[in-house]
């Protein structure tokens, strides 16, 4: 069994002393893995009796009480080589994996490539809650994304930083459109719904429905300041109203003119899928503002650059090494949470927080609704508890109690990338606490790029319990990959007690 860990954490909270206990246990590192790669994208959710962890590009389940690995990790185009979709038999990085909880399945998914220029997007849902299950199987899919991200003149974007969401109407899928030919850059975005309803039966699902913005991609685009969707996720095992929309968030940078460094908004997007008649389907885009914030590492003069958290370690010149903050978008996910009276949204990301340095913290949003409007903003803040530590590459969730829970990475000058989280309760507005999970002990010193997302989700059983994976090193990356991967849980004490 790998090692684990119980850390016992104490704060000050509702004016007496309570007890915080953070549980984790090693997640896959690079050893454990035949295809090695720099960029693992660490991601994970919470089941009924498994968590089930994620890199590019192979997962791995864990029982939920003992930590035990269920098997070695599996490569995740293993459902659709079993399956005969040729079509998905290689990915292109930025898989993941899901739990649908109102419908007690497991999700992987990722881009496929059989070709170059050929883009599917492949989806896999177990039969069952339970991966141990002798009776196991993979119903899976590949939607060929092609004629939604093709512009007139015949040429395909690429569909990258795909993401995914649960609802009740729909599996929701967004990704930004990448221009290959100009240095990559956004120069737009997709939002494509997928047939939740017959996909979870093994049946024919309806074709998807794919819109884009711009609506029609153009034969060369400009930046986009409103890339990197994020999809609703239902938290807990309560679904979205009837016939709700589903509702997407994204960044707003800051104009590229090489001198604005704030932004005080950030979009709103919501998606009508109508299966009977898909032209009455729509997606439609808002904004909502918001209190002003930097994104994280932004800097006027050279907005691409989003690298600037440091390490310990230092340069022949004496600066530090920096890796990347991924300050220019949110993250996920968009944690959706219906507490019957309201709805509540909730999204993190990254931001500037030192007035003279460039210090950075996770900003947050809560948007709320009746249950029949849009959701608005209702309140928001920023986790920086501190003038020393850059956090980065936050995941944010909700417990069934209103607390909230964001994971993230930490460094300085002085203390090597680490894995922390902090929660807060809601309804009072209370001050985050933080919380230790794993300590790193080495820097990456061959690359800026620090994964690209992490994942915090919520126990479906108990409505409680807070898991969460991210990466660390043990020793100086350098020439070899040397990544681990931490994987935690912990419930604020007072949840579940009403």
């Amino acid at each position: 069994m790998k090692v684990q860990l119980s850390l016992a954490l104490l704060f000050f909270g509702s004016c007496f002393l309570q007890a915080q206990t953070v549980t984790s246990f090693e997640g896959m590192d690079v050893s454990e893995l035949p295809k090695q790669q720099l960029d693992l994208d660490p991601n994970g959710a919470v089941g009924t009796k498994q968590y089930v962890e994620w890199v590019n590009n192979f997962y791995q389940a864990f029982d939920k009480t003992t930590f035990i690995p269920l098997s070695a990790p599996v490569p995740g185009t293993l459902p659709f080589r079993h399956n005969g979709l040729a079509d998905c038999n290689a990915f292109g990085g930025d898989g993941l994996v899901m739990f649908d909880r109102l419908a007690s399945r497991w999700i992987i998914a990722g881009h496929g490539l059989p070709s170059p220029g050929q883009y599917y997007y492949c989806v896999a849902i177990s039969n069952t809650d339970d991966l141990s299950s002798s009776t196991l199987a993979w119903y899976t899919y590949q939607f060929y994304l092609n004629p939604c991200i093709t512009n007139s003149a015949g040429y395909t974007y690429f569909p990258d930083w795909p993401k995914f969401g649960t609802w009740g109407d729909a599996y929701y899928l967004t990704f930004d459109l990448l221009d290959t030919n100009n240095k990559f850059i956004p120069i737009g975005i997709g939002a494509v719904a997928l047939d939740r309803t017959n996909m979870l039966i093994n049946g024919t699902p309806n074709p998807m429905q794919c819109f884009t913005d711009p609506k029609i991609p153009p034969v060369k685009g400009s930046y986009s300041l409103y890339h990197s969707l994020i999809p609703a996720d239902v938290e807990g095992t309560t679904p979205p109203p009837a016939g709700r929309d589903e509702f997407m968030v994204s960044i707003q940078n800051p104009p590229r003119d090489k001198k604005t460094t704030t932004s005080t908004s950030i979009n709103l997007w919501q998606f009508h899928v109508d299966w009977v008649t898909p032209t009455n389907s729509t997606f439609t885009r808002s904004t909502l503002t918001v209190p002003a914030y930097t994104p994280g590492c932004y800097e006027a003069g050279r907005p691409a650059v989003t690298w600037c958290v440091p390490e310990p370690s230092t340069l022949g010149n004496g600066n530090h090494y920096d890796i990347d903050s991924v300050g220019d978008r949110l993250m996920p996910r968009l944690s959706y949470r219906n507490f019957g009276t309201y709805e509540s949204f909730l999204v993190s990301h990254t931001v500037r927080t030192g007035i003279k340095s460039r210090q950075t913290g996770i900003g947050w949003f809560e948007l709320r609704s009746n249950g029949t409007g849009r959701p608005t903003l209702f309140q928001s803040g920023t986790v920086s508890p501190d003038h020393n530590n850059f956090r980065f590459m936050p995941s944010i969730a909700q417990d069934q109690d209103g607390n909230a829970a964001v994971g993230y990475s930490t460094s300085s000058i002085t203390s090597h990338p680490g894995i922390s989280a902090s929660w807060w309760n809601l309804a009072k507005n209370t001050t985050p606490t933080e919380l230790l999970i794993q300590a790193g002990s080495g820097d990456e010193l061959d690359s800026v790029q620090w994964g690209d997302y992490t994942s915090m989700t919520v126990d479906p059983v108990d409505g409680c319990t807070f898991w969460y994976v991210n990466e660390y090193f043990t020793q100086n990356q350098t020439t070899q990959l040397d990544w681990q991967t931490r994987i935690a849980n912990f419930k604020v004490s007072t949840c579940g007690a009403k």
